[in-house]
């Protein structure tokens, strides 16, 4: 099997991306830039004791998604405990609803939005109540 691990979110403006990254989901960064020849942050996205993948941030080496397209890529989804908490947080540092929260009956919470650099994810709360 090839199981992924390491991500990629391609932005326009680091600082804003780290900031929005750090903010609402708590992730540090590690400058990598050197070894990529380019702007290029490591994500460390938690604890290695916790199931999840690190991954980086890179400066987009092309023009950025334009809206209304579908998506060309993968769409990460980022498991949180509390949706509601980081909705907010995700809507207090420039993001926006790509798809709003639905339930998946019996499993989870679940939603899209769009980053500060246009770039679509999704975030995913477990709960069995569900409906």
């Amino acid at each position: 099997m090839g199981r992924i691990i390491h991500f990629e979110i391609h932005v326009d403006d680091m600082d804003r991306a780290k900031h929005f990254y750090g903010e609402v989901f708590g992730w540090t960064f590690e400058d990598w830039s050197e070894y990529a020849g380019m702007p290029y942050f490591g994500a460390v996205t938690g604890d290695e004791d916790k199931l999840g993948i690190n991954g980086a941030l890179m400066k987009r080496q092309g023009p950025p998604p334009a809206p209304n397209q579908p998506i060309n890529g993968y769409a990460c989804t980022i498991e949180v405990e509390d949706y509601d908490s980081i909705d907010a947080k995700i809507l207090e540092n420039g993001g926006v609803v790509a798809l709003p929260k639905y339930a998946l009956p019996g499993m989870a919470w679940q939603g899209y939005y769009k980053d500060t650099e246009g770039n679509t994810f999704g975030i995913h709360q477990t709960d069995e109540n569900a409906k």
